[in-house]
């Protein structure tokens, strides 16, 4: 195997405090980010590399572990470690123009990656030869596979204080899915089309459940506290929310809210679909009881591995009372419609060998550092965040729609793509709407991460033509 060329050199100080894996992490990444390096170039093995430079070899493969973790390099099954990303930045302040001249794919900063960064490659190919490894079964299991779901009980109770058993837990393909077969099962049960209340601006996938099964959508305001429990209209079937983290404006609803809303459930026979999309990702303080777990008898409770882990999965879950929960298996007897168990299968997997609980370990502390460096660079430029300390996402307020649009197509102009929040509103021009633009971190490589920061700094403090 070559060595690295002979034209790029990296000096290593033997003198400095800084650790010599650091220091040839520092400088094989400065050569990805000038060039030196091309995409799909082949570095030498931490082996060859530590020979050529006077070094033990575990120098070599925790800076190659590093660069890994934070998208540089990546391994390619028996054929060596690869370049996978490069900047071609010679001015920051510049935006990169010469990539994004030539029409290159914007960098997507909108919420719903998940991060990939700090996936332990190792322990997720393990998960899937122990899920190849599995015997096939004989028959469908059409409330998922038994561990997955044993998986998930313990999930629910060790990092959201929810105590279901494996039996009260259903798999699904993920919320959206989940919440599917709830809107099918409130059809049926009301035999008409349900009245569901939505949060309003809100997750536009769940509007579009209930639009395509027919359903009468009804809007219902946010604030600062979340979902307004007292604009809720008399007449309802259901009631969908994002109680732990509001979709997208970022709120957590109180206890005081969740109280009463569980109130009027039971006083008038409601059903609360509460979507837990990324409830195992707070920063600062537990997160309040689960309305599963205030109101069991009239919630159902929805989650899923696509932000934690990786939507290639197709897993999530449902936690339901008794009812809905046999109704949904029913319903999936009866059309042979079910999720598809591999993933679950590797869930269950990273579960057992204790790689999952590592993995949420990690992400909490790099989604948190990353939340930080967001919140720096927008308050630098000059505005506010909104939004708990959770999850991957927070709202940029702006004054009006018209600088919402303004602000999306010149950060899309420096090579960036924002969401701008009018998109999750029912109706985005009705008099007092949020404004401003949604800005997720959970995607892009640390260093990727970086440099769009700067990027989009300029963009709101108005250096790039747009004054937001």
């Amino acid at each position: 195997m070559r060595g690295l060329p002979p034209e790029l050199a990296l000096p290593l100080d033997r003198a400095t405090t800084t650790p010599l894996a650091t220091q040839l992490a520092d400088g094989l990444r400065a050569a990805a980010a000038s060039g030196a390096l091309r995409v799909g170039e082949r570095v030498p093995s931490t082996r060859v590399l530590a020979g050529e430079l006077g070094v033990s070899r575990t120098v070599t493969a925790a800076a190659y572990d590093q660069l890994v973790a934070e998208g540089w390099l990546g391994p390619r099954r028996g054929a060596g470690t690869y370049v996978l990303a490069t900047s071609h930045v010679s001015d920051v302040r510049g935006y990169s123009t010469e990539v994004h001249s030539r029409g290159a794919e914007l960098l997507d900063l909108r919420p719903g990656s998940p991060c990939l960064a700090v996936l332990d490659r190792q322990a997720w190919r393990r998960a899937w030869r122990h899920a190849g490894d599995r015997e096939p079964a004989p028959r469908p299991e059409h409330a998922g596979v038994p561990a997955f779901r044993d998986a998930v009980a313990r999930l629910l109770l060790h990092h959201r204080g929810l105590a279901a058993t494996p039996g009260d837990v259903l798999a699904t393909t993920g919320t959206t899915d989940g919440f599917a077969e709830v809107v099918a099962v409130l059809r049926a049960r009301t035999g008409r089309a349900p009245r569901v209340a939505v949060e309003d601006p809100g997750y536009v996938r769940a509007t579009e459940v209930l639009r395509d099964a027919g359903a009468t959508v009804v809007g219902v305001g946010v604030d600062d506290e979340g979902l307004r429990v007292d604009d809720l209209p008399a007449g309802l079937d259901a009631v969908y929310l994002t109680p732990a983290h509001q979709y997208p404006l970022g709120a957590r609803l109180p206890v005081a809210r969740r109280t009463a809303l569980a109130q009027r459930a039971r006083d008038e026979g409601l059903l609360l679909v509460e979507d837990d999309y990324d409830g195992e990702l707070r920063f600062d303080v537990a997160p309040l009881p689960l309305l599963a777990g205030l109101a069991p008898d009239v919630t159902v409770h929805l989650g899923t591995t696509s932000k934690i882990l990786s939507p290639t999965l197709g897993a999530g879950w449902m936690v339901a009372p008794p009812a809905v929960r046999e109704a949904v298996l029913e319903r999936r007897r009866r059309t042979g419609v079910r999720p598809a168990p591999a993933g679950q299968q590797v869930v269950a997997a990273l579960h057992a060998d204790g790689a999952l609980a590592r993995h949420l370990a990690r992400l909490r502390r790099e989604l948190a550092a990353r939340r930080a460096r967001v919140v720096d660079a927008v308050t630098a430029a000059g505005h506010v965040v909104r939004g708990d300390r959770a999850g991957a996402h927070l709202l940029v307020p702006l004054p009006d729609r018209a600088a919402e649009r303004a602000t999306v197509d010149a950060a899309a102009r420096v090579g960036l793509q924002v969401g701008g929040i009018g998109e999750h509103h029912l109706d985005p021009d009705v008099p007092g709407a949020a404004c401003g633009v949604l800005v997720g971190w959970a995607g892009p490589s640390a260093a990727e991460l970086d440099d769009a920061l700067v990027r989009l700094a300029d963009v709101l403090a108005g250096r790039t033509g747009s004054s937001p």
